[in-house]
């Protein structure tokens, strides 16, 4: 039965969009290979999404606690997912997603009603239906608009084309609401197909467009709230000889360079930040970026933007944010086929440093000598801090460090996998929020013949339980099980400086106000990092343990671990306490409880 596009349905949108995602995210990196062929653009759009849907829910479960208990209007709700989507957004088409998702908000938060079910007649009677159908075709239309306003140089075949063709495809239905929604999903599938056709590297690649593919899946995600009924899902690869032959045409001659950020000519730094800046400023830091590089998207407004661009110099264009406002959240991303250019190597038609994993008959390797020796197993951990790297590195473990507001991306992942040199991995997170970018990691590594097991570690405490019952005497499977066991029992607490005023789990903190945050929320808020650190301690212990694990941050003293070494001994019987100076420069202590 046909649903209303209320704020349920946008609820609803956004969980069938993340689930279609989460299942195609694998072969949607795949298939990447425009702008860059980097394995990302699945991982990407599901985590753009991911912010959307957190969002969305926050906004549902914020006017559930209100004092009036209400619920959220439709406008409430449209403004959260494309704010939770801006904030979130990642890579090039997680960019240009989020800025879909704005021009589609300006218009269901502009007066569109929360109305009954949609029905065909409805539409034929000019009531509620008509004006949600309407106001659906609006939104796409909007939604393409501003995405071409945000691209400095659109290309035909991308996902920018698959969005002019849904929302053409929703001009010309005729229907209720969830009519116009499967008629821009059938005109973005059949657009999807045609993408070889009109960009030469897809076609090289036997592919259809990542990106387009992405919003296909997300169109679907809409289609099904609205219908009840789930689209059939698209072909991800291989399109029929029609599809290469007869590009579908959009009335649009779109300029720009196909080879814009490949492998054999782009640029090597993927170079994000969110921008808090007036519309002046970024005018003319749009003119600043497009000269420095290529694959710019600005995306967003009402001062605050999300960036994106492809330059040789990261350096300048964080500096151009600068000048133009105040960037945060920044995520520099070395692009590994640049890496082999600029080494003077050929490398492989994937990404990634051209390595040659050894076999057993004792050829040589690229450069003439004998190729180095394969381990038999390794471990690879994500950390915060130098002194957590060096940690690893003691145990034996291939370290890759974090900077702040720059997670990395999967590439570099698998680059670490390779450096690894081993036949198989263990792959430790050691954060919740890169699970997907691990997994997707672990997948481009067993295509190149490693075998990968990624532990779902959420802090470095557990990374370093798992690390320290590793045993690459026992198989494969059993050290896998022992470890995400070790991982799984030790608890974790972080604590951080609020730096502005906010609700939370324990109450309204200040700017200033020391946060204890146990298994991911906040559960202690004081005024002194010490005191409240010990407040942790005592609830954590409370449900019993055997080992605390303290990893000091840069600058925290070590009177502070000395205190709490002391608290644990005088408070908690047969309770060992081992300190680490990790060295990470965001969380001033992490916590760990075995």
């Amino acid at each position: 039965m046909p649903h209303t596009l209320d704020a349920d349905a946008v609820r609803t949108w956004c969980g069938l969009a993340l689930d279609a995602l989460g299942r195609a995210r694998a072969d949607i990196d795949a298939i990447n290979v425009y702008p860059v062929a980097d394995g990302d653009t699945g991982t990407n759009l599901y985590l753009t999404v991911e912010s959307a849907a957190r969002a969305v829910d926050a906004a549902f479960d914020g006017h559930a606690t209100s004092a009036a208990a209400s619920r959220p209007t439709l406008a409430d709700v449209v403004r959260a997912m494309a704010h939770g989507a801006l904030i979130g957004a990642r890579g090039n088409s997680g960019t240009i997603l989020a800025q879909l998702l704005r021009g589609m908000a300006d218009v269901l938060a502009d007066g569109t009603p929360d109305g009954g079910a949609d029905t065909d007649e409805d539409e034929a009677d000019g009531g509620p239906g008509a004006d949600e159908a309407d106001g659906l075709r609006r939104a796409l239309r909007r939604a393409v608009d501003l995405a071409y306003l945000a691209v400095a140089h659109p290309v035909e075949g991308t996902v920018l084309t698959v969005a002019v063709a849904a929302a053409e495809s929703a001009e010309r239905a005729t229907g209720g609401v969830a009519t116009v929604a499967r008629a821009a999903y059938e005109g973005a599938r059949t657009a999807l197909q045609a993408t070889p056709g009109q960009l030469d590297v897809l076609a090289r690649a036997g592919v259809v467009d990542a990106g387009g593919y992405g919003l296909v899946t997300v169109l679907g995600g809409l289609a099904q709230a609205l219908s009840g009924e789930a689209p059939e899902a698209p072909a991800p690869d291989r399109p029929g000889r029609d599809a290469l032959a007869s590009p579908v045409p959009h009335g649009q001659d779109l300029a720009g360079c196909s080879t814009d950020g490949a492998p054999d000519g782009g640029p090597a730094f993927e170079v994000i930040y969110l921008l808090e800046a007036d519309d002046t400023a970024v005018t003319a830091l749009r003119e600043r970026l497009d000269a420095l590089g290529d694959s710019l998207v600005v995306v967003g407004g009402d001062g605050l933007w999300n960036v994106h661009v492809h330059v040789d110099d990261a350096g300048a264009a964080v500096e151009a944010g600068i000048q133009a406002g105040r960037p945060y959240r920044i995520r520099i991303t070395h692009f590994d086929g640049a890496a082999v250019r600029k080494a003077g190597t050929d490398g492989p038609d994937r990404p990634g440093p051209a390595i040659v994993l050894p076999d057993q008959s004792g050829a040589q390797g690229p450069t003439g000598g004998p190729r180095a020796e394969r381990a038999p197993r390794a471990v690879v951990a994500v950390v915060p801090g130098d002194g957590l790297a060096a940690l690893c590195a003691e145990a034996g473990a291939t370290a890759v460090a974090t900077r702040p507001g720059e997670p990395p991306a999967s590439g570099e992942l698998v680059d670490a996998v390779r450096r690894a040199r081993a036949r198989e991995v263990v792959l430790l997170p050691n954060d919740t929020e890169l699970h997907h970018t691990a997994a997707a990691a672990a997948a481009q590594a067993r295509a190149e013949g490693v075998r990968v097991a990624v532990i779902p570690t959420r802090s470095a405490v557990q990374g370093i339980a798992a690390l320290a019952v590793h045993e690459p005497g026992r198989s494969f499977d059993e050290d896998v099980v022992a470890m995400t066991s070790a991982a799984g029992a030790t608890r974790y607490a972080e604590l951080a400086v609020a730096e502005r005023q906010s609700w939370t789990m324990a109450g309204v903190c200040q700017a200033g106000d020391v946060l204890g945050m146990i298994d991911g929320d906040v559960a202690v808020i004081g005024s002194e990092l010490a005191a409240t650190a010990e407040t942790v301690l005592d609830r954590m212990l409370a449900a019993g343990g055997e080992m605390v694990t303290l990893v000091l941050g840069a600058g925290l003293p070590d009177e502070v671990a000395e205190r709490l070494e002391r608290h644990v001994r005088e408070g908690h019987f047969a309770v060992d306490t081992v300190v680490y100076h990790g060295g990470q420069p965001t969380a001033p202590l992490i916590i760990g409880i075995e």
